[in-house]
């Protein structure tokens, strides 16, 4: 298994506790980009898709860590579909 998966294994397993840090982390290597970083909220895109998370302490909400998961999950497929 590798480090992403095993990150986004821990995301689908606790989505309540998930800091901003980690989900920030966990985008930025598979390839989404820091488009905005403001003072309560970030931006992410990856292509035409944008993401933003709150930051919230200690950790962000189980919706927007659901949203990302989802996001991810249909960029996989998206991905998938043009390689075949």
């Amino acid at each position: 298994m590798s480090k992403k998966e095993k990150a986004l294994a821990k995301l689908r397993q606790s989505p309540k506790h998930v800091r901003f840090e980690e989900i920030e982390r966990i985008l930025l290597r598979l390839g989404f980009k820091k488009r905005q970083d403001g003072t309560s909220h970030a931006a992410f895109t990856f292509g035409m898709h944008i993401l933003t998370i709150p930051k919230r302490k200690p950790f962000v909400k189980p919706k927007y860590v659901e949203l990302a998961l989802e996001m991810l999950d249909k960029i996989k497929e998206l991905d998938e579909g043009e390689k075949k």
